[in-house]
């Protein structure tokens, strides 16, 4: 069984699930993509996404019309495998089509171009043996780049204050909980990390404290202080 928060950002809100393995992904339309097929190679009991990468899924397997194999999709930050700004750690992207031909995974870029829906499509020449598409949301903290995280700050709520509380809470500063809402105690870890790691500890997580945090904590492994609730 998995736990999965589902982010609607038409509504700002966190949704909850609690999912076998088989069972089909939240706003996942019929059984196009299991939860073990998101899960991937992630080993958490806990997983999330938002509405809106599972309806870009929806649109871009009726485009293609036929099963998407996934490789990757959801990973936590502490079990890396991807870059430190990775949108896998938001539940929002995809690598899929390795099991199947050149000629297939054409097919399937070429579909998930079409529909319009996601906000990054990689080019095949930068993922010879995959196809790479997210629905990244939110203006980057980080200037003069479209990748990496959206500032957070307290009161926000959605899956990248889920990787900070995830990544704050394996570093050893505790939020207290993992609900994805950016409250006082999260705050008090991140002004804690901020200091430790000697930047101004203002409480809001922008570019150098994303950059510190995301580097200390991609691939660090489980940690006695991760919390999954």
């Amino acid at each position: 069984m998995a736990k999965i928060f589902v982010y609607d950002a038409y509504t700002n809100r966190l949704m909850t699930y609690t999912l076998a393995e088989s069972d089909p992904m939240p706003y996942s339309t019929g059984t196009t993509l299991r939860v073990r097929e998101f899960r991937g190679s992630s080993k958490s009991t806990v997983l999330w996404t938002t509405v809106a990468a599972m309806e870009a899924w929806n649109l871009t397997r009726r485009q293609y019309g036929a099963g998407i194999p996934v490789g990757y999709a959801f990973k936590r930050i502490w079990e890396g495998g991807h870059g430190t700004t990775s949108q896998h750690y938001a539940g929002v992207a995809f690598d899929v089509g390795q099991s199947t031909t050149a000629a297939n995974r054409r097919k399937i870029y070429n579909a998930a171009n079409a529909t319009g829906a996601w906000g990054y499509v990689e080019p095949l020449s930068m993922t010879p043996t995959w196809v790479h598409f997210d629905r990244r949301y939110g203006k980057p903290a980080c200037s003069g780049t479209t990748a990496g995280y959206p500032t957070c700050r307290r009161g926000d709520r959605n899956t990248y204050v889920l990787i900070l509380q995830d990544a704050l809470n394996a570093l050893g500063y505790s939020t207290g909980t993992l609900d994805g809402v950016f409250g006082a105690r999260t705050e008090s870890a991140l002004k804690a990390a901020q200091r430790a790691f000697g930047l101004t500890a203002d409480g809001i997580c922008g570019c150098q404290s994303w950059k510190k945090i995301a580097s200390a904590t991609v691939g660090i492994g489980q940690t006695r202080t991760v919390i999954d609730p």
